[in-house]
């Protein structure tokens, strides 16, 4: 009888396993140290924002966010989406310290708002760092307050770069960072941070049933958005008094027009005494390009309308009727929107 077990637990046919790498407790641990590291040089600078009054009734709602502190003497940034209207805003430290707190400006075009600390200083501060020095799967801590959970720290890795979502104004924000570190209701307004800790971005956006797509604004658009604020109390944006959508241009009319277009700006509405309206623009006019600048669609054209093209007059191409023509326009400073 043949024997077929004589063998079978031999060494030979069973080699033992590899060791795991000795290293990889040395990556765990650096890995871990970054996240340790930057939390605590960050976590004291991140504040709970609440609005609405102290004592609240049945009627009177209030809300919650995050904000992270920019300078000892209380300079915060925080979505403008948490400040909303609110006249009554708070601020909370880590260690429990409550201080009321002033809106020196709010830009929902990119979500961002300026508060001041009323009645702190010497606070502890973070730094901006420049996100156009980020890469793709760098390392990035948030820091928060997600549905009331106090100083949540979450890791993860910057997903893309250069993404656009839309505002609550109907703009598009550009240059937006997009992360897999989780976020949740609460952590609007608190730093997107690098393994420097340095913020490279401020957390904005979530999106509803997905797991892992998280975005944040980008820390070069604050800081453009900050400056701003401090210098004017607004951002200034050009304004020219449209409407519109956008739209296909159809192939024979840009055939007919010499034009590469296949998309423009529709022109939906021009408002009275508007800049358009003096420079002759009419409803159903096609925008293709301003200043030089080719319009491909709406956010093109509101993207075209910054600050650089104030009080100046541009050229500006349309298709009217099928017709490519020529139109001068002076943009003027769009009004900034009043908080109720």
């Amino acid at each position: 009888m043949l024997d077929f077990t004589s063998n079978i637990a031999s060494d030979d046919l069973s080699p033992a396993p590899e060791p795991a790498p000795a290293d990889d407790q040395a990556l765990l641990d650096a890995y871990s140290n970054a996240v340790i590291g930057v939390t605590e040089r960050v976590g004291p600078a991140v504040v709970r924002v609440e609005t609405g009054p102290k004592v609240r009734s049945a009627r009177e709602r209030g809300g919650l966010g995050s904000g992270i502190v920019i300078s000892p003497d209380g300079l915060v940034l925080t979505n403008s989406h948490v400040v909303g209207s609110s006249k009554e805003i708070r601020l909370r430290d880590t260690e429990g310290f409550v201080t009321d707190a002033h809106v020196l400006g709010v830009d929902p075009d990119t979500d961002l708002a300026l508060l001041r600390a009323d009645g702190a200083r010497d606070l502890h501060y973070a730094s901006l760092g420049n996100s156009k020095s980020l890469r793709r799967g760098q390392l990035v801590v948030a820091i928060g307050n997600p549905l009331g959970f106090e100083s949540t720290v979450t890791a993860g890795v910057v997903s893309a770069l250069g993404r656009s979502i839309r505002s609550v104004s109907g703009r598009t924000i550009e240059d937006v960072i997009q992360t897999d570190a989780a976020l949740n209701p609460g952590n609007s307004g608190g730093p997107l941070v690098s393994s420097s800790a340095e913020v490279i971005g401020i957390n904005t956006a979530i999106i509803n049933g997905a797991q892992g797509i998280c975005f944040a604004v980008a820390s070069n658009t604050a800081q453009f958005v900050l400056s701003e604020i401090i210098r004017h109390g607004y951002v200034r944006r050009a304004y020219i008094g449209v409407a519109g959508q956008t739209a296909p241009i159809p192939r024979r009319h840009a055939v007919v027009a010499g034009v590469d277009n296949a998309m423009g700006a529709l022109l939906a509405q021009i408002e009275p005494d508007s800049p358009a309206a003096k420079a002759g623009l009419l409803p159903g006019d096609v925008v293709i390009k301003l200043d030089g600048v080719e319009i491909n669609g709406v956010d093109d054209l509101i993207r075209a309308l910054d600050r650089d093209r104030i009080d100046r007059t541009l050229s500006m191409d349309v298709l009217r009727m099928g017709r490519l023509r020529g139109i001068d326009i002076h943009p003027v400073e769009r009004k900034p929107a009043a908080r109720q």
